[in-house]
């Protein structure tokens, strides 16, 4: 009898992390203090050993990992040891996320087990052998004899791994060289406003076929780095800030990116055609002859053979009925219940009959032959889920066996539901048990899970089913080619899909199975894997009942409690044949003890399942080293291939059958990347030790043809996709057409094109070749396939390397998943890893980067994304493991909640669009000269205007006041509303005017001011500032009006109003002191008093409605309208958001004929439409909103009367207009930007676009500067600072050809001019003008203008939690800043979407990603984004972000 060790348990939680050596030693004291007191007594060596028995799974560990170390580990660990130690900016992180990540790293109560991993945990554990990784005596000599020229051959495949070929440390000096230069480059030189600024990304002095240095972008960061180190910024100021450090760090790490160089620069075109990556010359290429398909030994003819499956199962069920079938047992390894296969018979009779009978609705039954059944049971219930199989195929339904859905957001639930929706099921069986642990409703009825049809749910328990009739007997029929059960399979991309299989496919596969493993009657079986699909179905359930064995079932369960189980039961029932998986044999060398009563023995197989797994040889050779000494023979381990589209491709065969000793081969990886085989001899630190997995099945053709396009047949020395064509295979996808005929019905055909055969193949999603001996040889699989710049690369080779580094100290449970995302044209590797709860922050930085450097040195290949979860959060497939599909869901939709993120884009992203180079002197023949109405009498004139146009004329704006004050004098200008919506103040003409006169005496008396002096008038918006204004204007002073200090903030904004003073030369402050805010940004420009007339009579007929800001801007000129004799109503805007509500209420909009939007920059379409949409029921018009333009040099450019056409929107292609190029494109193109049109140009307003170096007119196809002429334009700056020259250039230019007489003001705004087919009121043609953008704020990269709106535009839509966005440059880097409205958990998901969608819609790299809290982006009072503030705020580091990403 084996007693349980609580030591093993101990050991076991210590090795894979569970526990810390703390708490080991602790642990460890309490079950050894009953020995204590023995042990004092008497203490010796031999006394402690025969008074306790300790673990010696540590020990053994330790042993084996001294004698012999894991090759990959060492090819790891000496790759890591070429590289230097380099700084490296440490991503920032606020404390408060640190802590909350700490709190969830903890790990809850034990729900996965050290035996759970799929496929990752066991690659650590590479043990080596006596004389590991032995090539196959033939292998190396069959590689020489099937290429043509190998002497050429081995020379280039001992370069493979660095292709070019040329040694190390010319590369290194070169690098180095290139950075020193570089840092001198970024350092010392101030970039002026005409030259573009040096593109670090882009730099790169390697010839076209350069070898890939192995030396990465990425050096591991020191234990401490400088948080105040001084530096330059772009502008030569210096900086004194650790961001700014971290910025130089990160400088420093891109010094020499691994991109290639630049063979030509971008025409000036407005294409933007993507990098092609071409071939390197010097990579190895397939040069064997072409192969030739490879047959299985014939399927025996067995005269006593059964015709079906279920005629096999009668025969044993009434000629052997107390034989037994199945052995299930409990968590704690006791058998519970043996299936005898007359049980198996008679209550397969009972739920066939219930089924078929006794289930009706509305008197019809509800199941008839062919209809699908879904199978739900648990994983520890085998015996229950085999009658319901049986059950089924007795009465001629189909079984759909599927996972137990726990909750209602299982991982991959969705698509299951999907599948059962697709195959009609109605109807799901499943155990009492099971039934009453599902989710219920409120009714009491199981839940309908996401994305599941309704369900009817039977329970399959004996009291639920009847006994039928003596006279009823199930139909038991030959084979055909009928649907026998479907089988699930969760593909790449995460659909899941149902493969069909026949019956005569599934006799055919148990016949073969029988054939190759010589399975023979009464056999014990002992089963590990999961028996509703695969290897366990197939051995388990199907091939055990066909020929009488008895199977052991293992569940899952116990083997999380005691990994040894299943070589505990095989030498209890002394079993012939286990079906493992590598995993279970990893895990049980870890709870293995030295126990003589253990045997290995009676095993003639140890069928491996994932002997496709490449790494799967390491568990193998570590497994045969351990057990060997009991009883298990080297040549008892077969590993096997399969699929669930093919079923079983290959197994070795068991060493009675005479078949040729097992191969091993040790490949190139490099050499494999590029679908060649090459055996590497020399170098080590890139190599795949593959083992064979056995010859092809019984009766199957097999073949390996290309990847990609035309299924031609490989050569013999190339890697390409295992095909076979056999009776045993699966028939189709259920209901998907298409994609069945792919894959189940391919015609491989020769290089000639002709077909090699008449019978169609099956796609196996196996890669591999065909060996020495004609062994089958796997490297890995379609789903774990990543092709990254044409190279292939196979994720669980990934993940071996990534484990390599430290597997057992920082990964938890070595739980790491490897796959690969979409972005711009390519695919870019993704690494995902659960870290250890006590992972320090610097310890996790410092494994990513090593990993990094690992991977880039093994692989050759650049990683995009690294990033740490916490501990178990990371979802689960069914049986352990981590559910990859999930996973990269999670992540593309910013739901991993990572804890640590790094992202690599300039290493990996090497396809950007060549920088473009500015060709000078192009497309400026073509002149685009839009002319305003000089008669704006013109369908403008009201009543009032004529009036006011048949006055007096008028030189200066208080006479215009004056005569009012005596034509109208009651006529109400102003109405003041306050908080509570009830008028606070009014005034008419004459009021108006009185009380300016009172402002006026009172500057002249009290104030002493002369005539010309400027007065301060620091005002609330409101109508004392009027007043004051006019007063002003009376006393002949000049008004400056400056914005109120915000009361609550009075440190940031007095400093404004005495920068304002000190600047405007005040000589008297007016003030007000109103608890008021104020919406009002002021500016110093000087504008003459007649242009101000104009200004009115072109805003004459607008009715003015002001929210976000009110009545004054610039100079206060649109608020001054009194001349047209419209009433103005001023709100709060306290009053327009509390009393909102109230505001609208009886409200009719009908009335108003223009809501104007005031904008000094590109018209916001979306807000816009919005807005009409919103007051569409208080009867606005869509046609009264409109947009207006007007800047510092002239506030009024544009506006949309009513008698022009509607405002025009046009898509713009913004690849175009990166390049300063205007190409319109229809609605909903790819990469279309909309804009409409800014109003319709002013009465005596002449507009011309204008380049912004050369100063020459540009056409309508060119993006150019916004030049303006008009009587009112503002005539400069009252003072200056700098050059004067430069300054006055705004306000005063002239074009450089053409017509050089007039001039111009540089409104520094990029747009372009349309004439456009619509006619005005006139009938004369409309000509539109499309306002881009601010000049000042564009950015500068890689030779292309961006427009940050559009960037910005692209990073709130990426993820539902992004509030706002910012982005601005410093030192060549982009700087993305995104406010986080919700959890701070979710700060670390919004790197890579944010990095994700503006290279796939700018084609740029993110240097730099900000999270910060809401309200942390500042805005002006015109609601624009202050990103030069914000600039300034994060390279001082007052930001006081969540979290700062250093993308490398």
């Amino acid at each position: 009898m084996i007693h349980h060790n609580p030591f093993v348990s101990l050991s076991l939680s210590l090795s894979v992390g569970d526990i810390t050596q703390k708490g080991y030693e602790k642990k460890r004291g309490k079950l050894l203090a009953p020995y204590i007191p023995q042990i004092q007594e008497a203490y010796s060596p031999s006394c402690l050993k025969s008074s306790v028995k300790f673990p010696q799974s540590v020990m053994i560990w330790g042993a084996l990992s001294s004698a012999g170390v894991d090759l990959h580990t060492e090819a790891v660990q000496a790759a890591l040891a070429k590289y230097k130690e380099r700084k490296m900016p440490m991503p920032s992180k606020r404390r408060s996320v640190l802590v909350q990540s700490s709190v969830e790293a903890c790990t809850p109560p034990d729900t996965s087990s050290a035996s759970e991993d799929e496929g990752s945990l066991r690659r650590q554990g590479r043990i080596a052998s006596s004389s590991p990784y032995q090539a196959h005596p033939s292998v190396e000599h069959w590689f020489n004899r099937v290429i043509q020229g190998s002497s050429t051959s081995s020379s280039a495949s001992s370069t493979s791994s660095h292709p070019g070929g040329r040694p190390h440390h010319a590369t290194n000096a070169t690098s180095a060289s290139a950075a020193t230069v570089l840092a001198d480059l970024m350092a010392h030189t101030q970039l002026d406003n005409h030259s573009a600024p040096p593109d670090v990304t882009g730099l790169s002095e390697r010839s076209v076929h350069a070898e890939r240095p192995q030396v990465a972008s990425m050096r591991g960061l020191p234990r401490r780095y400088t948080h105040t180190s001084i530096m330059e910024t772009a502008d030569g100021v210096p900086v004194n800030s650790r961001v700014s450090s971290k910025i130089q760090q990160l400088l420093n790490t891109l010094k020499r990116p691994k991109r290639p160089p630049l063979r030509e620069f971008f025409v000036d075109d407005f294409e933007e055609l993507l990098d092609v990556q071409h071939p390197d010359p010097n990579q190895p290429k397939p040069e064997g002859g072409e192969m030739r398909p490879l047959s299985g030994e014939p399927l025996g003819v067995v005269t006593n053979w059964p015709p079906s499956l279920m005629a096999s199962l009668q025969r044993w069920g009434t000629t052997q009925p107390k034989s037994p079938c199945l052995t299930a047992l409990d968590n704690a390894g006791k058998p519970v219940y043996t299936l005898t296969y007359g049980k198996l018979w008679t209550r397969s009779q009972k739920l066939s009959y219930t089924l078929l009978n006794k289930l009706s609705t509305r008197n019809e039954p509800l199941l008839r032959p062919g209809d699908r059944v879904a199978l739900v049971f648990p994983n520890n219930d085998p015996v229950m889920f085999m009658v319901a199989f049986y059950g089924c195929l007795l009465a001629e339904l189909v079984p759909v066996p599927i996972e137990v859905p726990l909750t209602r957001k299982d991982a991959g639930s969705q698509q299951v539901g999907f599948l059962l929706g697709s195959c009609g099921v109605t109807l799901a069986l499943t155990t009492d048990a099971c039934q009453k642990g599902l989710p219920k409703a409120q009714t009491g009825e199981v839940v309908t899970f996401k994305g599941w049809p309704r369900l009817l749910w039977f329970v399959t328990d004996g009291k639920h089913v009847v006994k039928p009739p003596k006279d009823w007997h199930p139909p038991i029929r030959d084979t055909s080619n009928e649907i026998a059960y479907i089988e699930y399979k969760t593909s790449k991309e995460g659909s899941t899909m149902g493969i069909t299989v026949s019956h005569s496919a599934m006799l055919a596969h148990c016949h073969a199975l029988t054939q190759a493993c010589g399975y023979t009657e009464g056999e014990i079986i002992t089963n590990v894997l999961d028996f509703k699909r695969d290897a366990g179905l197939w051995h388990g359930v199907l091939t055990s009942v066909m020929n009488r064995m008895h199977v052991i079932s293992i569940p899952y369960s116990l083997m999380k409690v005691n990994p040894l189980s299943w070589i505990q039961k095989v030498h209890t029932y002394k079993a012939r044949v286990a079906v493992v998986k590598s995993r279970d044999m990893h895990w049980s060398l870890l709870a293995q003890r030295d126990q003589r009563d253990i045997s290995l023995s009676s095993l003639r197989m140890l069928i491996v399942a994932d002997g496709a797994n490449p790494w799967s040889i390491s568990s193998c050779d570590a497994f045969l080293n351990v057990f060997q000494a009991r009883g298990l023979r080297p040549e008892v381990i077969c590993p096997c291939a399969s699929s669930s589209e093919a079923m079983t491709v290959a197994i070795r065969r068991p060493p009675e059958m005479g078949v040729p000793p097992p191969g091993k081969a040790v490949l190139s990886m490099s050499g494999l990347s590029y679908g060649v085989i090459r055996v590497d001899t020399e170098e080590k630190l890139s190599v795949l030790t593959v083992q064979d997995v056995g010859q092809v099945m019984p009766g199957a053709l097999v073949c390996v043809i290309q990847v990609e396009g035309t299924p031609y047949l490989c050569r013999m020395d190339e890697v390409g996709e295992i095909c076979m064509s056999s009776n045993s295979t699966g028939i189709s996808y259920y209901g998907l057409p298409g994609m069945t005929k792919n894959v189940f019905e391919t015609i491989p055909v020769t290089s000639s094109g002709a077909p090699i055969s008449d019978r169609p193949f099956t796609r196996t999603s196996l890669l591999g070749f065909i060996g020495p001996d004609n062994l089958v040889f796997v490297v890995g699989k379609m789903d774990g396939l990543m092709v990254v710049s044409g190279r292939r690369h196979n994720a669980d080779d990934v993940v071996a390397t990534a484990l390599a580094v430290e597997p057992m100290k920082f990964v938890y449970r070595g739980r790491i998943a490897v796959f690969s995302v979409s972005v711009l044209h390519d695919e870019r590797i993704v690494v995902v890893a659960e870290q250890r709860p006590d992972g320090s922050e610097e310890d996790s930085f410092q494994w990513m980067s090593r990993v990094l450097q690992a991977i880039d040195s093994i692989h050759q290949v650049g990683v995009y994304c690294l990033a740490l979860v916490p501990a178990n959060t990371l979802p689960k497939a069914p049986l352990g493991g981590i559910h990859i599909t999930e996973t990269k869901q999670r992540f593309l939709e910013g739901a991993l909640h990572p804890c640590n993120v790094l992202m690599c884009p300039h290493t990996c992203v090497t396809n950007l669009p060549k920088p473009r180079q500015k060709q000078p002197g192009t497309g400026e023949s073509c002149v685009c000269v839009c002319v305003g109405w000089l008669l704006f009498l013109l369908n403008l004139a009201n009543k009032i205007y004529i009036v006011c146009l048949s006055g007096p004329d008028f030189l200066y704006m208080q006479d215009v006041l004056q005569w009012r004050a005596q034509a109208t004098p009651d006529h109400p200008l102003f109405l003041l509303l306050n908080a509570k919506g009830t008028v606070a103040n009014t005034a008419s003409c004459v009021q108006l005017h009185k009380r300016a006169e009172r402002v006026a005496v009172a500057l002249m008396e009290r104030g002493r001011l002369n005539t010309g002096d400027h007065v301060a008038l620091v005002y609330p918006p409101g109508i004392d500032l009027i007043a004051t204004f006019y007063g002003c204007l009376y006393a002949g002073c000049v008004p400056v009006t400056v914005r109120p200090p915000h009361p609550q903030n009075l440190t940031t904004t007095l400093p404004t109003v005495k920068m304002i003073v000190e600047v405007t030369l005040i000589s008297e402050c007016r003030t007000c002191c109103l608890p008021w805010p104020s919406f009002t940004s002021q500016s110093t420009e000087t504008l003459a008093h007649p242009c101000d007339q104009s200004v009115l009579f072109n805003k004459s007929y607008v009715l003015l409605y002001v929210i976000s800001r009110l009545c004054f801007k610039k100079k206060c000129n649109l608020g001054l309208s009194y001349i047209s004799a419209y009433q103005h109503i001023l709100g709060s805007p306290v009053y327009l958001t509390v009393v909102l509500l109230k505001f609208l209420r009886n409200v009719n909009l009908s009335c108003v004929r223009t809501c104007m939007v005031v904008a000094e920059e590109r018209p916001r379409n979306t807000l816009t439409q919005s807005f009409s949409k919103i007051f569409k029921d208080l009867g606005l018009s869509s046609r009264a909103v409109s947009t207006t333009f007007g800047c510092r040099v002239n506030v009024a450019i544009c506006l949309q009367g009513t008698a022009g056409p509607d405002p025009t929107t046009v898509y713009l292609d913004m690849r175009a207009l990166r390049h300063d190029r205007v190409r319109l494109v229809e609605r909903g193109s790819p990469h279309s930007l909309p804009l409409m049109e800014s109003g319709k140009i002013l009465p005596g307003v002449k507009v011309i676009i204008a380049n912004t170096e050369t100063k020459g007119p540009l056409g309508d196809s060119h993006l150019g500067e916004i030049w303006v002429s008009s009587p009112h334009n503002a005539t400069g700056y009252y003072t200056v600072y700098g050059e004067e020259a430069l300054h006055a250039d705004h306000f005063s230019t002239r074009l450089s050809f053409g017509d050089t007489q007039t001039v111009w003001a540089r409104t520094g705004y990029l747009g372009f001019l349309r004439r456009t087919e619509l006619t005005d009121a006139s009938g004369e043609r409309h000509d539109a003008l499309y306002v881009v953008g601010s000049l000042d704020e564009t950015l500068e990269l890689r030779g292309m203008r961006y427009h940050p709106i559009d960037i910005e535009t692209s990073v709130i839509r990426s993820h539902k939690s992004i509030a706002e966005c910012a982005v601005f440059t410093w030192t060549n880097l982009l700087v993305v800043v995104v406010e986080l409205e919700g959890s701070e958990q979710e700060a670390l998901d919004l790197v890579a979407l944010v990095t994700n969608v503006v290279l796939e819609e700018h084609y740029l790299i993110v240097g730099v990603v900000v999270v910060v809290d809401p309200g942390v982006i500042p805005i002006n009072s015109r609601g624009e984004k202050q990103r030069m503030h914000l600039r300034d705020g994060f390279l001082a580091d007052q930001l006081d972000p969540i979290y700062v990403a250093y993308n490398m």
